[in-house]
C-alpha cells in the first residue's frame, strides 16, 4: 500500500534514519529507484518521492531496488545496473554529467561505476557520454543550417574548440567537413 509522505518520514530519508528502515521504503519517480530510509544518496525532490509499506509493492510499480542500500536485500545484476546508467545518460547527455553525479542518479560509488559500466559496455561513461553528444553532432550537422557553435551547445559540449578537437580526433573530419560531405539537401 502506497503510504503519503510526512514531515517526519521526509525527515528520515533526508537524515539518513536507520530506525525507519523496517517502516518504509521510498521511490524516486525521476530516477525510478526505491531505496531504505537510511540510503546515503543524494537527498530528492519532496515532489519525486513516493512511500510504499513494502519493497515488492515498489517493484510492482516498476521502481528498481538502489544498488548502494540494497533495499531488497539483493544486489541489482550488473547489467540491469548499467542499463539503468544508459538510460539516464541518453536522456540527460545535453547536460553536465560528471561521474559523481552518475553515481549520485543511480545509488552508487563512482569507483565502482566505472569499473562496472567499462566491463559491462566496454568503454568508460565519458566515452559513453562523449558517443553520444557526438552522435547527436552528426545528426545536427547533416539535417540543420545551425552553427557549429550552437550545435556544440546543443549536444551538451559548450567549450566549441574542445567540441571540435574532439569531433575530429573521433570522425577524422572536423564538423565543418563533416557537414559538407553528409548535409541533407
Amino acid at each position: 500500500m502506497e503510504l503519503g509522505i510526512t514531515e517526519e518520514r521526509w525527515q528520515a530519508i533526508i537524515n539518513n534514519d536507520a530506525t525507519y528502515d523496517q517502516q518504509f521504503f521510498y521511490a524516486v519517480k525521476t530516477t525510478g529507484i526505491f531505496c531504505r530510509p537510511s540510503c546515503k544518496s543524494k537527498p530528492p525532490r519532496w515532489g519525486n518521492v513516493r512511500i510504499f509499506e513494502q519493497a515488492s509493492e515498489a517493484i510492482r510499480e516498476e521502481f528498481r531496488p538502489c544498488k548502494r542500500c540494497k533495499p531488497t536485500g539483493q544486489r541489482l545484476p550488473d547489467r540491469e545496473w548499467v542499463a539503468q546508467m544508459t538510460q539516464y545518460i541518453d536522456s540527460h547527455y545535453t547536460e553536465k554529467l560528471s561521474l559523481a553525479h552518475l553515481a549520485d542518479m543511480c545509488h552508487g560509488s563512482p569507483y565502482h561505476l566505472h569499473r562496472t559500466f567499462k566491463r559491462i559496455k566496454e568503454m568508460t561513461p565519458v566515452e559513453y557520454i562523449q558517443q553520444k553528444r557526438l552522435d547527436k553532432a552528426k545528426e545536427l550537422l547533416a539535417q540543420s543550417n545551425k552553427s557549429i557553435a550552437a550545435i556544440s551547445t546543443e549536444v551538451g559540449m559548450p567549450n566549441t574548440p574542445y567540441f571540435i578537437t574532439l569531433f575530429k580526433k573521433t570522425t577524422g573530419s572536423t564538423p565543418s567537413e563533416y557537414r559538407q560531405l553528409h548535409l541533407k539537401q
